[in-house]
């Protein structure tokens, strides 16, 4: 048995982001960290490792220095890794890296009692769509928004949110859950997994390695390929600093509302 977790390095949001003239993200320039509500979708994978001894593979698609985002992965409990990264796979929108990703884990191998996890979504393009699209191109059922998984057997049963409450959906191994973060509390690196990270493989899928599969289209993969077109993508203007009165005084509202006036506020 196989956990497979999709895992998306992107763009530490607390520092600047770039932009190319296309309207992609210069992750090249850019501080990195690994997707938040991915870490959720490698801690499940960890928890039902240590509950039934399966493999955890961790596998995600950019630029090479990615390889370092997966061998912490690898630190945390994770067993292998899978970098896949090809110039004909950049600038990819969510349809063709569900694609792209979709190929990679044919290429891993899914069995019967495998699980694919991925976060719900990843912070720099909000969509959540490509875990779902994983699962339509890899014809497997799919639970998102998972807050709490239990597996007996080839069953999982999924307690999944909703914005009024919460449903309990059971199906069939394989299949694709998405994860949230009110699923678990991501467990650290280890002193022992630092120091074998670097001695678990981590495979490089590039173009040649995926092109004989069948969702490997050169006119539906990267940046040509993706139906998704950014018409502008830019950088906010950073908003001035704010100004504090402190008092519950008549003399403070005063002067609040002098500053509104200034302000054509009221």
């Amino acid at each position: 048995m196989k956990a497979i977790v999709c895992v998306k390095q992107v763009p530490d949001t607390s520092g600047k982001v770039a932009v190319n003239p296309d309207g992609t993200l210069n992750r090249a320039s850019m501080e990195t960290i690994t997707n938040p509500d991915d870490l959720n979708a490698v801690e499940a994978a960890l928890k039902l490792k240590d509950e039934t001894g399966c493999k955890v593979v961790v596998v995600t698609m950019g630029p090479p220095p990615a390889e370092g985002m997966l061998r912490e992965l690898i630190a945390r409990g994770a067993d292998e890794g899978v970098l896949v990264s090809a110039r004909e796979f950049g600038g990819s929108d969510t349809f063709a890296t569900s694609q792209i990703l979709a190929a990679a884990i044919n290429k891993i191998g899914l069995e019967d009692d495998d699980i694919v996890f991925c976060g719900r979504q990843a912070i720099d393009g909000d969509t959540a769509q490509v875990g779902s699209q994983i699962a339509e191109k890899l014809h497997i059922p799919q639970i998102s928004y998972a807050a709490d998984i239990k597996k007996e057997g080839n069953t999982v049963t999924v307690k999944r949110m909703l914005e009024d409450g919460y449903m309990t959906i059971q199906t069939q191994t394989p299949c694709l859950l998405t994860c949230i973060k009110e699923l678990n509390a991501p467990r650290y690196m280890s002193l022992g997994g630092i120091m074998d990270c670097y001695s678990k493989p981590v495979e490089v899928y590039d173009y040649n390695t995926l092109k004989d599969d069948p969702l490997i289209d050169p006119t539906t993969i990267g940046l040509k390929g993706s139906p998704t077109n950014i018409f502008k993508s830019f950088t906010p203007p950073q908003k001035g600093q704010g100004k504090m009165l402190e008092g519950a005084d008549k003399a403070t509202c005063e002067t609040l509302a002098a500053e509104l006036l200034k302000k054509h506020i009221i």
